[in-house]
């Protein structure tokens, strides 16, 4: 691997710094340039695929701009050589129409040559 980084270090180190709230360090420091990210579903005038970090580090931006978030949990890591995934629940307020809600997610994210090269994100049936 170019950086070193094995899958379970890689998933590690996300879900540190991603418990501390730092979304975009970890994008920064752990993500490809050439990252795919996919969405269950289409929201913020944003298509369900985005590729680039900067298109990736845009709807990370996006979505905190949007949302307040009063609490968040992260479970896992879930590891196998070359992906792993993860729960993340929020507690947050919409921004735009002041509503509150809870809602959880799964991510599994794609790591090569120690970076994140792809993640996609499913939503718990509503």
């Amino acid at each position: 691997m170019l950086s070193g980084m094995t899958t379970a270090e890689v998933a590690q180190q996300h879900s540190v710094l991603c418990r501390e709230g730092k979304f975009l360090e970890a994008l920064e420091a752990l993500y490809a340039d050439d990252i795919v990210s996919v969405e269950a579903k289409e929201f913020g005038g944003m298509p369900r695929d985005l590729h680039g970090k900067d298109a990736v580090r845009g709807k990370n931006l996006w979505w905190f701009e949007h949302n307040e978030v009063h609490s968040f949990s992260i479970t896992g890591p879930f590891i196998s050589p070359e992906r792993f995934a993860v729960t993340y629940m929020f507690d947050r307020t919409k921004k735009d129409s002041g509503e509150r809600d809870q809602f959880s997610e799964v991510a599994i994210y794609t790591v090569a040559d120690g970076k994140i090269t792809h993640e996609e994100f499913l939503y718990a049936a509503e």
